[in-house]
């Protein structure tokens, strides 16, 4: 069995309850009469709660709309598998052996699961409050800056850390085309992976074009 003390130490919390957090860090692929299905179900709310909450007191002059916009580039797959691997998760969960071969420890959805998990069990042994100290405190560590502008203008970073995690390769972007004035261009790129199209956007620069293509082909790969 995985020894989680060093995890515990990363976390800065020791469960009293050793079940809660070997539910957590269990994939079902194990193969027991426990997985952490249940407690990333309830992490992945407690998470919702203690991020939205968080954003709602550091920009008291926000609306609605560019909160959602914050809380949904932080509470995702990509943003839990970041913080997952800065506690090194991946290092502890238990797997099967197909999985283990499979490269399961990397993947960005197991990772990100797990972590939901985790916070799940921290809620249910040590309350919300505990749970939004641990929460915060490495959400903070991983986003030296949040807000808007800086979470989600890099798109093409994120697109490559998660192809690569999933397929092993680094997506390409290609040119399409360019229409109207030179004052006024628009360009058109496309977005590939193995030799295949995954998303297509139009920007006033190539670079604009790309983010916005990466972030439609993000959005595509993790439906």
């Amino acid at each position: 069995m995985t020894d989680y003390s060093q995890l515990e130490k990363r976390l800065n919390y020791t469960f009293d309850n050793k079940q809660l957090i070997i539910e957590a860090l269990t994939h079902k692929s194990y193969k027991k009469p426990y997985n952490n299905e249940r407690l990333e179900f309830l992490g992945d709310a407690v998470l919702d709660l203690i991020v939205g909450e968080y954003l709602f007191h550091k920009f008291p002059n926000s609306n609605e709309g560019v909160l959602s916009k914050i809380r949904a580039s932080l509470v995702n797959e990509s943003g839990f598998t970041l913080l997952a691997r800065a506690i090194d998760l991946g290092n502890h969960i238990y797997l099967s052996a197909a999985e283990e071969n499979n490269n399961g420890r990397n993947k960005p959805s197991l990772l990100s699961n797990a972590f939901e998990a985790l916070i799940g069990a921290i809620y249910l042994e040590a309350g919300l409050e505990k749970a939004k100290e641990i929460a915060i405190a490495l959400l903070e560590a991983a986003h030296p800056k949040i807000d808007l502008d800086t979470l989600s203008k890099d798109y093409k970073t994120a697109l490559q850390e998660l192809t690569q995690a999933t397929h092993g390769v680094t997506p390409q972007y290609e040119l399409l085309g360019s229409s109207g004035p030179d004052h006024k261009k628009e360009f058109e790129i496309a977005v590939t992976l193995n030799d295949e199209t995954i998303a297509t956007a139009k920007g006033k620069s190539k670079k604009e074009a790309q983010q916005k293509a990466a972030q439609i082909a993000l959005e595509a790969l993790k439906k």
